[in-house]
């Protein structure tokens, strides 16, 4: 056999290792996660634990979502993580747009100022946000809570939407303009069109923080703004906590992102590649 030959197959080997290493790595902890969800709760909580349940069953699921507060919770993480995804488009993609086709030392130290405010942990803000939105009012409302997941998406926002509009030549953007097109009418009528990849992924990343934190949401949230997550946190029973109950949620709290993912596929693989065309 060629050495060539045996090197790829090799390397191939290794990289399915390595693929399927990676699979069960991030896979199994959902997977025990779904099956508890399936357990008694006298099972669930069992020394030493089973993966498999000996019984199989929907008691957790029935107790879990008949729980008062959680479809308002659900539908707070909805309404907020929309709300949240929105803002965040709506500002990144002028901002990218300004910072890629314009090309400004200012436009250069404003995307690096949104990397640093990414670094920043979010309980170094928290504190002071909480006192912000009481002055506003909007302690405990799910636009104030989107407000605040918004300062965590949007600089990730900018820099996805930044990347996916550097690959778009801007000769498109010349030809709109020789066609009567302001500026932003060939950002919305051209190049937007050409990005819509980059905005499924951008608009995944934006749903995806909002939907899954938890600080923002347990320091501005009492009752009628409490999103999903701490709800889950707050399954308790007198023996202590309801995994069975908290499993169940979170199964079900996994579906929304689980759907949008596989609708967005082909607009999330067209996003992905984009910048592999370019030129």
């Amino acid at each position: 056999m060629n050495p060539l030959e045996t090197r790829g197959r090799v390397s191939r080997v290794i990289l399915w290792a390595l693929l399927a290493f990676a699979i069960v790595l991030y896979g199994f902890p959902f997977a025990y996660l779904l099956l508890t969800s399936f357990k008694t709760p006298l099972d669930a909580i069992a020394v030493p634990p089973t993966v498999m349940p000996e019984v199989w069953t929907l008691e957790n699921y029935v107790s879990a979502l008949s729980r008062q507060g959680v479809p308002a919770a659900l539908v707070n993480s909805v309404i907020t993580a929309v709300i949240s995804t929105v803002l965040s488009l709506v500002l990144a993609v002028p901002a990218a747009y300004a910072i890629t086709r314009f090309r400004t030392p200012s436009g250069r130290v404003f995307i690096v100022a949104a990397l640093v405010t990414r670094m920043v942990p979010t309980i170094a803000v928290g504190a002071p946000l909480v006192e912000v939105m009481r002055n506003l009012g909007l302690t405990d409302t799910s636009f104030g809570l989107a407000l605040a997941h918004t300062t965590i998406s949007l600089p990730l926002s900018i820099w996805l939407m930044a990347s996916f509009f550097e690959a778009v030549p801007d000769e498109l953007d010349e030809a709109a303009k020789v066609d009567g097109c302001s500026r932003l009418q060939a950002l919305w009528r051209v190049v937007i069109p050409v990005v819509t990849g980059g905005l499924a992924v951008t608009a995944i990343f934006a749903f995806l923080a909002s939907w899954n934190e938890f600080l923002f949401a347990l320091l501005l949230t009492s009752v009628r703004a409490q999103t999903t997550p701490i709800v889950i946190a707050n399954f308790q029973t007198q023996f202590g906590l309801d995994w069975g109950g908290m499993t169940a949620l979170a199964a079900v709290y996994s579906v929304p992102v689980i759907l949008l993912t596989l609708l967005l596929q082909r607009h999330i693989v067209a996003g992905l590649t984009l910048g592999a065309v370019k030129g």
